[in-house]
């Protein structure tokens, strides 16, 4: 008896110390078999006390009454199917008649009280099935991505969501986006995450950055091209607005309207073309909007309205000919001048890390999803990476992306080097890239150290 309690003891103190140091293993060792149990034993009675039941019908209380048997119990949604995960559980509903997925929606936070469980979420499978996701525990504290993604063309993973899946970058579904983000917030850690998942494909990386470099320079070796000013960068997108009518000619040439063509092998876009004749789609990653937006004198105006006209025709144009945007600032407002709201309209995804003011998050979700516009705001200074992401539906998730540091990023660029498809009409904005023993010999030449 005696060994008996002590392997007990040090069996709730080792599930004590996985739970507070490592809530992944603690979730994998116990806590996924004790919350599948908790959820089978109180399913009838927590669906009862959360309003999710149905009076039983009328047959049954008519052979009920008939036959002097007591009356049939509420039912409760019919468990299809009980999952465990890495991070939770995943329960599928068949709803009963007269039941709404908004009700379960709406009950979420009384279904993860019931089941003590961290979150509760839930979605539409099809008409009358619904799946709910489970957490066991807060996965976005220390986000750990699963070593196995789905991978496919122009569909990245960047950050895991707050019920456990992974949150995918689909190009070809949401080919233009908008990123947000004070200072300090993450919002630098997303976009590494984003060129790190973008590297090994087939894609060619256009970067403007207007912080003279300092943030994508660094991948130089990656990119096809880089504009680290206003000034190169208005060359740059006129250089992409050129392509994009090269590639639309190109299109039109090989669409192949002909009688005896089916109608899915005629061409609208890039993805219809044979892959010999495909070309390289091209992603636009925009560091700083606000500083090609901003202006002080009649040049550096018509310089602006250049770049914005060009953006927004890209935005407009662009997805058919394989080029898209990610448009990324700190400060997003209709005070950055004509043309920017068009602009927004165009970018169907947004991702609203931590901003200092409700302008931005209105920007970024008013329009789509009003609710999330207060989560937005309300992201702690101390939860740097944490965002919100949203699409043109209407949907929202809370979302974090690993911690990626600037030198994982470069070692992975560097890495995928030759994967950097050299793109004529870009190759006046290629980056030179040089060694570490180039750079000190330039240092040590220049005349600010003479």
């Amino acid at each position: 008896m005696t060994a008996f309690t002590v392997a007990l003891v040090l069996v709730v103190a080792a599930a004590g110390l996985l739970r507070w140091r490592r809530p992944a293993w603690y979730w994998l060792a116990f806590g996924v078999t004790l919350a599948a149990l908790r959820v089978l034993v109180r399913y009838r009675s927590v669906m009862d006390a959360c309003g999710l039941t149905v009076p039983p019908a009328r047959w049954r209380l008519s052979l009920a009454r008939a036959t002097n048997r007591p009356i049939p119990e509420p039912r409760p949604p019919r468990i299809r199917r009980l999952r465990p995960t890495r991070t939770g559980l995943v329960l599928r509903l068949k709803l009963r008649p007269g039941q709404d997925v908004f009700d379960i929606a709406a009950a979420s936070d009384r279904l993860r009280h019931s089941f003590s469980m961290f979150g509760v979420t839930s979605r539409e499978v099809r008409s009358g099935v619904v799946e709910v996701r489970m957490t066991g525990y807060d996965v976005l504290k220390r986000v750990q991505m699963p070593a196995e993604t789905e991978t496919r063309a122009m569909r990245v993973p960047v950050a895991l969501r707050e019920d456990g899946s992974v949150h995918y970058r689909d190009y070809r579904a949401i080919p233009h986006a908008l990123t947000l983000g004070a200072t300090e917030s993450g919002k630098s850690v997303y976009q590494r995450n984003l060129v790190a998942g973008l590297a090994p494909l087939d894609v060619a990386l256009v970067g403007i950055d207007c912080k003279q470099g300092v943030e994508l320079f660094p991948l130089a070796r990656r990119f096809s091209a880089l504009a680290d000013s206003p000034d190169t960068a208005a060359e740059l997108l006129d250089a992409l607005v050129a392509r994009m009518a090269d590639v639309y000619r190109l299109i039109r040439t090989h669409q192949r309207i002909t009688v005896d063509v089916p109608d899915a092998e005629i061409a609208a876009d890039i993805w219809d073309l044979p892959d010999e004749l495909r070309p390289t789609p091209v992603v636009v990653l925009v560091d700083e909007v606000a500083e090609l937006a901003l202006y002080a004198t009649k040049e550096e105006e018509k310089r602006r309205d250049r770049i914005i006209t060009a953006l927004i025709r890209l935005a407009q144009l662009g997805r058919a000919a394989g080029i898209y945007l990610e448009i990324c600032g700190q400060r997003f407002g209709s005070e950055l001048g004509k043309g920017i709201t068009m602009l927004r309209a165009q970018l169907t995804g947004r991702t609203a890390h931590r901003l200092n003011d409700e302008t931005s998050a209105n920007m970024a979700f008013g329009d789509i999803a009003p609710d999330a516009v207060l989560a937005a705001i309300q992201i702690p200074a101390e939860l740097r990476g944490l965002a919100i992401a949203g699409d043109a539906s209407g949907g929202w998730h809370r979302i974090r992306a690993p911690h990626t540091s600037l030198r994982q990023a470069v070692n992975l660029c560097n890495r995928y080097a030759d994967r950097t498809p050299d793109l004529p009409e870009l190759a006046p904005f290629r980056p030179t890239t040089c060694t570490a023993t180039e750079l000190v010999s330039s240092a040590k030449a220049s005349p600010a150290t003479a």
